[in-house]
C-alpha cells in the first residue's frame, strides 16, 4: 500500500504532533491510526501557602467590608453573631469544604467534575454563565475605586468643599454647622434664622432665649459636596435607565486598567498567580489594622462600635434577620460560582484540604468582624462630628465606601493619606476576589476544552477580558449606574446563585452519593471526615438554601435606585440575564436524558449514579488525559 492510498484507507484520530505515525494494515486492509496531542500539563500550586492565601483572597472581599458591618447592626448587633455563627457551622463551611474537595479529588474545573453525576451537569455551565456575568459588573466598582484613588492625590479632597465645578446651589457640608440655618419655635410659633458665621451662629441661642433654637441638616434642602461628587462627578448620574447618556472617559479607563491589571495576574496560570496573591491578600489585612488603629483613637469611635456590638436579642424573632445571615455567608464564601473547585483543583492529591477548608471559613468570618470594628469606629467620629446619631450616617453598600467614609476622611488630619489608604484597602480587597473567580471561569472552560484552549490559554484569556470589557462600558456612561443595578440584583446574587448551591448540594449528596463521597474523601486523607458534614449536605445546607429562595420569591422587591423605579422592559431584561444561567439546569437535564439511549432505568443509572472509579490510592495523579502520551513514534494504534 502506498502512502498516498493509505491517506484515503486510515482513519486518524488527531491527537498531537510528531512524526509520520506508523501504518497496520488490519484484517479489512484499513490502517486504523492515532497520533499524540501534547496538550501542555495542568499546573499545579508551587506550596500551601499560595493556595491558602488565594482562598483568602477569593471569599474575602468588599462584602466584608461594607455589607457585614451594617447589617450586624440593622439586625441586633452582637444578637447577629447567632444566626450568623449558626450559618457558618450548618451552611456555610460544609459548603466550602465540599466544593474545595471536589475540585481536589478530580483536579478539574467546575464543569468537568460532574462527570460523577451527569444529569447534572447544567450546574457546572451555569455557574461559569454566572461567574462571567459576576466578572463584567463587579470589576465595575474596582473602577470606581481607582477613579476616587486618583482624586485622592490632592493636598484638598475634592469631595471635601462646595464650590467646584460639578456643585449646585444646595452643596453644603454637614459638618459645616455654622452655615445651618436655626430652627426656633416656643411651642406656639415657628421661625427660621439664617446665620453668616461661625461667631454669629454661637451667639443665636442667647439672642432668642424663649425659644428652643437647633440646627438640624436637612437632607431634603441640602446636598453634601460628598453625595455630590459621587453622583454629578463621579457617576454623572442621568434620570434613568432610558437615558444612557454620554460615555465617560475617565470611569473607561480606570475600568480598562483594572481589567489589565487583572489579566496579567492570572495570564500565566495558578504558578504566577500564587505569587501575586502575596500582595493582594495580605495587604489588606496591613491597611486595615492601620485604619483601626486610627479609627478607635477618634472621638466618638466608642459609641460608633457600642452602635456596631450592642446586642438586641428581641432581633432575634424576625425572620429576616435569619434570612440576611444566611445570604451573607453563602455570598461572602463565594460558592456556587465554580471558584472554589478551581482553586482546590489545583493541589496535590492528598492535601489535607479538610483542615484548609474550616480555617480559612473562620478567617473569612473573622474579617468581616474585625472590619466592623473599623468601619463603625469611623462612623461613630463622623456621627461625632456632624452632632447625629449613628443610625443616622450608618449604611451598606457602595453608600459606605464611596459617601460616608469618604465624608469622614474629610475630618481628619492629612486626609488624603486615610483616603490613599482605605481605597488602596479597597482596591486590593475586590481585586483578588475578581481575579480568582476570573480564575474559576477560565479553569472550568480550559478543563473542559483543554485541546483548544490550555495551549492558547493567554490568548483566550484576553479575548473574554476584551468581551467583558466592551459590555462593563455600558455600566461607566452617564446612565450606567442603572445597568450596573440591574446587574447585581439579577445576575449573580439572591435567588439565582442560592438555587445553583442547593442543586450542587443534592447533586453531589442524594445523586452521586455521600457515602461514596465520603470513601472518595477517605482515599485522599486518608481518613473519614466527621459524620457531621453528612448531615449538613444531605440535609440542613440545601434546607437553608431553599428556606432563603422561598422567602426572597414570596417577600419580592423590585430593585431601585435612590428612589428610582426601573421601567418594565429594564426587569425584563434583568430577568433574563438572570436566567441565562440557571435555565442550563433543566435544559440539560431534559437533553442528556433524550440524547442517551436505553431503557429507562438504564439511563437513570448511568445519569445519576455512574460506576465510576477516580480514587488514586497512594499512587501519584495521572496526567490530564487519560489516553497515554508516549508509544513509539507517538503514535497509539487502537
Amino acid at each position: 500500500m502506498t502512502m498516498s492510498t493509505a491517506k484515503h484507507n486510515s482513519e486518524y484520530i488527531e491527537m498531537g504532533q510528531g512524526p509520520a505515525p506508523h501504518q497496520e494494515a488490519s484484517n479489512n486492509g484499513r490502517a486504523i491510526e492515532a497520533k499524540l496531542v501534547e496538550t501542555p500539563e495542568r499546573e499545579l500550586w508551587t506550596g500551601k501557602v499560595e493556595f491558602v492565601l488565594a482562598c483568602v483572597g477569593q471569599c474575602i472581599g468588599f462584602g466584608n467590608v461594607w455589607r457585614f458591618p451594617y447589617l450586624c447592626y440593622k439586625n441586633g448587633g452582637g444578637a447577629f453573631l447567632i444566626p450568623f455563627v449558626a450559618t457558618i457551622v450548618f451552611a456555610g463551611i460544609p459548603m466550602y469544604f465540599m466544593e474545595l474537595a471536589l475540585g481536589q479529588w478530580l483536579s478539574v474545573g467546575g464543569i468537568g467534575i460532574w462527570k460523577i453525576t451527569p444529569i447534572f451537569k447544567g450546574v457546572g455551565y451555569a455557574s461559569a454563565i454566572m461567574a462571567f456575568w459576576l466578572n463584567t459588573y463587579y470589576i465595575v466598582i474596582l473602577a470606581w475605586t481607582l477613579f476616587y484613588l486618583f482624586h485622592s492625590f490632592t493636598s484638598v479632597l475634592p469631595w471635601g468643599r462646595c464650590g467646584q465645578d460639578w456643585n449646585t446651589n444646595k452643596c453644603m457640608s454637614a459638618y459645616e454647622r455654622y452655615k445651618i440655618p436655626f430652627n426656633c419655635t416656643n411651642g406656639t410659633s415657628w421661625f427660621e434664622v439664617n446665620v453668616t458665621s461661625e461667631y454669629n451662629s454661637s451667639q443665636i441661642p442667647s439672642i432668642y432665649p424663649d425659644y428652643n433654637c437647633s440646627q438640624d441638616y436637612d437632607a431634603y434642602r441640602f446636598v453634601s459636596p460628598v453625595k455630590e461628587f459621587w453622583l454629578k462627578k463621579a457617576l454623572k448620574l442621568t434620570d434613568g435607565i432610558g437615558d444612557a447618556g454620554q460615555l465617560q472617559w475617565e470611569l473607561s479607563l480606570c475600568l480598562l486598567g483594572v481589567w489589565v491589571l487583572c489579566y496579567f495576574c492570572i495570564w500565566k496560570g495558578v504558578k504566577w498567580t500564587g505569587k501575586v496573591v502575596y500582595v493582594t491578600a495580605l495587604f489588606p489585612y496591613i491597611l486595615l489594622t492601620i485604619l483601626l488603629i486610627r479609627g478607635v483613637t477618634l472621638p466618638g469611635a466608642a459609641d460608633g462600635i457600642r452602635f456596631y456590638i450592642t446586642p438586641n436579642m428581641k432581633k432575634l424573632a424576625e425572620s429576616t434577620v435569619w434570612v440576611d445571615a444566611a445570604s451573607q455567608i453563602l455570598f461572602s464564601y463565594g460558592v456556587g460560582l465554580g471558584t472554589c473547585t478551581a482553586l482546590g483543583s489545583y493541589n496535590k492529591y492528598h492535601n489535607n484540604v479538610y483542615k484548609d477548608a474550616v480555617l480559612i471559613s473562620c478567617l473569612n468570618s473573622s474579617t468581616s468582624v474585625f472590619a466592623g470594628f473599623v468601619i463603625f469606629s469611623v462612623i461613630g467620629f463622623m456621627a461625632h462630628e456632624q452632632k447625629r446619631s449613628v443610625h443616622l450616617v450608618a449604611e451598606s453598600g457602595p453608600g459606605l465606601a464611596f459617601l460616608v467614609y469618604p465624608s469622614a476622611v474629610t475630618q481628619l488630619p492629612i486626609s488624603p493619606l486615610w483616603a490613599i489608604l482605605f481605597f488602596l484597602m479597597l482596591l486590593t480587597l475586590g481585586m483578588d476576589s475578581q481575579f480568582c473567580t476570573m480564575e474559576g471561569f477560565f479553569t472550568a472552560l480550559i478543563d473542559e476544552f483543554p485541546r483548544h484552549l490550555r495551549r492558547h490559554r493567554e490568548i483566550f484569556i484576553a479575548l473574554v477580558c476584551l468581551a467583558s470589557y466592551l459590555i462593563g462600558l455600558s455600566m461607566v456612561t452617564e446612565g450606567g449606574m442603572y445597568v450596573f443595578q440591574l446587574f447585581d440584583f439579577y445576575s449573580a446574587s439572591g435567588i439565582t446563585v442560592l438555587l445553583l448551591i442547593f442543586f450542587e448540594c443534592i447533586a453531589i449528596s442524594w445523586s452521586y452519593g455521600v457515602n461514596r463521597f465520603y470513601e472518595d474523601l477517605k482515599d485522599m486523607f486518608g481518613f473519614y471526615p466527621c459524620f457531621f458534614w453528612k448531615i449538613c449536605w444531605c440535609v440542613t445546607t440545601p434546607a437553608i438554601c431553599l428556606g432563603v429562595v422561598l422567602f426572597s420569591v414570596f417577600t419580592f422587591q423590585p430593585v431601585t435606585y435612590v428612589g428610582y423605579q426601573f421601567p418594565t422592559w429594564a426587569h425584563a431584561v434583568g430577568g433574563v440575564v438572570g436566567a441565562s444561567s440557571i435555565i442550563c439546569i433543566p435544559v440539560y437535564m431534559v437533553y442528556k436524558f433524550l440524547i442517551t439511549s436505553g431503557s429507562l432505568s438504564h439511563r437513570v443509572k448511568i445519569l445519576f449514579r455512574p460506576d465510576l472509579n477516580f480514587r488514586r490510592g497512594s499512587s501519584d495523579p495521572p496526567p490530564y488525559s487519560a489516553i497515554p502520551r508516549t508509544v513509539g513514534g507517538g503514535v497509539v494504534r487502537l
